[in-house]
């Protein structure tokens, strides 16, 4: 196939034939928005690192899932900010805690949206890590039992699917075992199977107040420099009970999300991170970029290296262009 004989563009010079023979579609119903709930009411936190996010108390959290649901995302994920941390994270699974409230609040007002919740102590600790401390360590097999009662909480609150992210060896067979126990044995579970130990998560932890006081997250979270690591990640929590296998961040890591598409038969989900948000946020404020543009081809990516779920801050305005 050499020209003359053979000419692309013959097939790129109409819009009808591009249409036609587009290899990826990107849909609405690839999306699922990422939203922070706050205690309180009336309350609208502007994320300064991540313009046009905020914090938000129930009642403005209900307004933006309506206007998501509106737009035709399906799901949206819920993290929580608690008005108070300790060392054991009990907010994280208490009843009356922010994500079990927002939950109620959201399936309250806007019953069709699918809820999931991520699971994590992070937010709740007030050492700002993932998993119980312990002489200055994780203590790995201390936190599964806590991590497990916080997704309980979170299906009793009325959570469609939980999504543990904490990385903590285990965590999805104790999740599994005591949903099943307790009769949410319909409760999928969304695995943070493959995070990476990354550099982009700097806007996630300013809006979450979720940094570690001390140290960093190396020792649960994944080397950037691996993939295989990644294979043997994703394989252990199917073993133990996932339902759709998680990489994040994505666009540095569509390779991994590529890979993973050839080994395993899970649905896939990507998290498009908040450094990524923001970088392009800034480009566009600067005048660098097309925004829109930009966040569409970035999601297209990311459909293109095999998600079939995009966890993306940019789903809103992502859903109005696909939408037009």
């Amino acid at each position: 196939m050499l020209f003359p004989d053979f000419r692309a563009r013959r097939l790129r010079e109409k819009n009808a034939f591009r249409r036609m023979i587009r290899e990826t579609t990107l849909t609405v119903d690839d999306l699922m928005l990422p939203l922070f709930a706050i205690e309180g009411k009336g309350i609208k936190n502007p994320i300064p690192s991540m313009p046009g996010q905020f914090q938000l108390t129930c009642d403005h959290l209900v307004k933006i899932v309506r206007e998501a649901y509106e737009a035709g995302i399906p799901a949206v994920m819920l993290f929580g900010l608690p008005d108070k941390k300790d060392p054991l994270a009990t907010r994280a699974y208490a009843s009356d805690g922010i994500v079990q409230k927002a939950v109620k609040a959201v399936k309250e007002s806007v019953p069709d949206m699918a809820v999931v919740t991520d699971v994590c102590l992070c937010q709740y600790t007030d050492h700002g890590h993932c998993g119980i401390v312990d002489n200055g360590k994780i203590d790995n097999d201390a936190s599964l039992d806590l991590i497990a009662k916080t997704a309980l909480s979170h299906a009793k609150a009325g959570a469609d699917m939980v999504a543990p992210s904490d990385m903590m060896d285990g965590r999805v067979g104790e999740i599994r075992q005591t949903l099943d126990e307790e009769n949410f044995s319909d409760i999928p579970i969304m695995s943070y199977a493959v995070k990476y130990a990354s550099a982009y998560y700097g806007p996630f932890r300013q809006a979450a107040d979720s940094a570690p006081q001390f140290g960093d997250r190396k020792s649960y979270q994944m080397d950037p420099a691996n993939s295989l690591e990644a294979i043997r990640e994703a394989t252990m929590d199917i073993e133990e009970g996932a339902d759709i296998i998680m990489v994040k961040p994505a666009l540095s890591y569509l390779d991994i999300i590529y890979r993973l598409k050839e080994e395993i038969d899970l649905p896939m989900a990507a998290y498009s991170v908040s450094g990524e948000y923001a970088m392009i946020k800034a480009a566009e404020l600067m005048g660098w970029v097309d925004g829109k543009k930009v966040v569409m081809e970035t999601l297209l990516s990311i459909k293109r290296a095999g998600a079939d779920i995009i966890l993306t801050y940019s789903a809103l305005e992502a859903a109005k262009e696909l939408n037009r």
